[in-house]
Formats: structure tokens, C-alpha cells, sequence
């Protein structure tokens, strides 16, 4: 049998099927184009699902479950209560796609919690039951996974670990509260941070770069320092300790057997990771102990989040 695992994004909507290998067979996909309505969206959710089916030459009759991540909070009954992207508010998404597609076994989570199930089960986690995967992106999303299980909480809203405080009082993050780890580590901060240093130093490369560039962007401060630059060294090892401090705090918690990082930022494989190995063995709490938690870099990319929309039946 297989499953369809489903990417809904604010840019594109992406289905595949997949195997029992965790491995995809056949991809399709379509624009979001926004703004449109819930319905007229679902409508193209279940053409690309059956796109897919044709392209892998199967029919829904062999398809055990569907998947389907998106942004936005997800509760238990598969409505979608909020996502600002997507204009959805209470939207009966496990209902509406069951509907379209003639099936029953329909699941819906968070995109942030699928690209973790994606990355534990068939990525970089290598089948680990305790896993926990964060992605620096625009903000830093992540999702938490103990005995081969989500963690959700009682409101299904668990495993935020970007809007834990790393600093009392600190940045205001977008959710309201301050000091937020994803006020420091996402890409967005590093922007910020490379923003506020290119004004302490005029005479940084970081400006140069920049400009050929036409933007400041998440490398700049890297490839600054790359070029020896005082200015693009100090930013990139402060934000390699802001990134290192939430990692720490998640170790001392849950001492999972894995964390991955992923997003754009960890394009830099091991500038970033190696230091960031470094502060976490320096001082997380189980420094004597023979198993420790392995940091590595995500490696699925944007499948993850197909791969672990599909398989969220035996992850529920």
C-alpha cells in the first residue's frame, strides 16, 4: 500500500505519493495563487493528489492514508483554526479533502511538526523515537517527536521551541513576548543582527558584499568572515551562540536522541554546525554521561514535509 503525503504552502501546493520505504514514487503540484477561497484551494489539493496517483499508475483504492501539512495551528479534529497566510479561520480541512478524495483515513498536522516526522523517520533522524528537528528560517520552527510520536500537547500546539526565551526582556519576536529564541536565531535575526553591525562598522567588507548582492542577506556576515573580516566574525560567532543556547536548553529538557537544523542558514554544513557541536558539548547538563544527543544537519530538504505528511497515520 502506499500513502500521499501533502505540502500546502502560501506559494505552492505539492502532493506525492509514497512508498512503505518512506520514499517518493511520483510528485505533482500546482500554485496556491493567492488569495482564493478554502474551497476553490481543496479543489486543486485533491487534483494534484490525483495527478500523483496517474503519474505513479495507482488509484486511490491503493492508498492506505493521506497527509497533509500546512502552516497555521491544527486542531485534533483536522480543522485548521488559523493561518494568517492562507486566510484560513476554523477551516474543516480533514472533512473538505476527505470529501474530494473519497476516503476516510485523512490526517492534518502542522507543517513544521510533518517536516520533523520526515526528517526522524526517513531523514537525518535515521529512525530515532526521540527527535527533535528546528528549522531557521523566517522564523525557527520546529517539532518534537518522543517514542516515535508528535508531541502536541493538550491543545495540539506543542513543540514551539522558537518562542522559548533565551534573553529576559530581550528582542520583541513576532508572537508578542520578548527575548524569544526566534527573535535570535532565526534568519531573519541574523539579517538584523548583520544590519545593526554594518552601521557599528562602515568600513566592514560586509557592505561590499552586500552590495553585490543587492541585499543584505543570511550569507553575508558569513562570507564576510570568511574574508577575515572583525565585523562578519563577530556576528556570525554571536549568532552561532544564540542558535547554540536554544539546542542546549532543548538537550537539558528532553535529551533526545537527535536534533536536526535545517533551513537556508545551514547551507553553510559545517561553519555552522561544527562550533554549534562545540557550545552544546561545552555545556549542556549531561556532559558526563556516554550517550549524548547527536546535532546534525537536516537532510531531506523540502520533502521533508511531504515524507512526514504521509506517514502521520503511525505517527498519531
Amino acid at each position: 500500500m502506499y500513502t500521499i503525503g501533502i505540502d500546502l504552502g502560501g506559494t505552492n501546493i505539492v502532493a506525492a505519493v509514497v512508498n512503505e520505504k518512506y520514499e517518493i514514487v511520483a510528485k505533482a503540484k500546482t500554485p496556491t495563487a493567492m488569495p482564493r477561497t478554502p474551497e476553490e484551494i481543496f479543489d486543486d489539493i485533491a487534483k494534484v493528489c490525483r495527478e500523483s496517483m496517474e503519474e505513479a499508475g495507482i488509484t486511490i483504492a491503493d492508498i492506505d492514508s493521506v497527509g497533509m501539512g500546512t502552516p497555521g495551528t491544527v486542531n485534533s479534529q483536522g480543522i485548521i483554526e488559523f493561518a494568517n497566510n492562507l486566510g484560513f479561520d476554523h477551516v474543516p480541512a480533514r472533512q473538505m479533502l476527505a470529501d474530494r478524495l473519497g476516503i476516510d483515513e485523512v490526517y492534518i498536522e502542522n507543517d513544521a511538526n510533518c517536516a520533523a516526522l520526515g526528517e526522524a523517520y526517513a531523514g537525518s533522524g535515521n529512525g530515532a523515537k526521540d527527535f527533535v528537528a528546528v528549522t531557521l528560517g523566517t522564523g525557527v520552527g520546529s517539532g518534537v517527536i518522543v517514542e516515535g510520536k508528535l508531541v502536541t500537547g493538550v491543545n495540539n500546539a506543542g513543540g514551539e521551541c522558537g518562542h522559548m526565551v533565551i534573553v529576559v526582556d530581550g528582542e520583541e519576536c513576532t508572537c508578542g513576548r520578548k527575548g524569544c529564541w526566534e527573535a535570535y536565531a532565526s534568519a531573519t535575526a541574523l539579517i538584523n543582527q548583520t544590519k545593526r553591525a554594518m552601521q557599528e562598522y562602515p568600513d566592514s567588507v560586509m557592505h561590499e558584499l552586500a552590495e553585490k548582492e543587492g541585499k543584505v542577506s543570511g550569507r553575508t556576515a558569513f562570507d564576510a568572515m570568511r574574508h577575515g573580516d572583525i565585523a562578519g566574525i563577530k556576528v556570525v560567532d554571536q549568532y552561532v551562540k544564540y542558535i547554540a543556547c536554544g539546542l542546549i536548553n532543548i538537550v537539558n529538557a528532553l535529551q533526545p536522541e537527535v536534533i536536526c537544523v535545517g533551513g537556508g542558514i545551514c547551507n553553510e554544513g559545517e561553519t555552522l554546525m561544527r562550533p554549534l557541536r562545540r557550545y552544546v558539548e561545552a555545556e549542556r547538563y549531561s556532559v558526563y554521561s556516554k550517550i549524548q544527543t547527536k546535532i546534525v544537519k537536516a537532510s531531506l530538504g523540502n520533502d521533508a514535509g511531504i515524507i512526514g505528511a504521509a506517514i502521520l497515520k503511525q505517527a498519531k
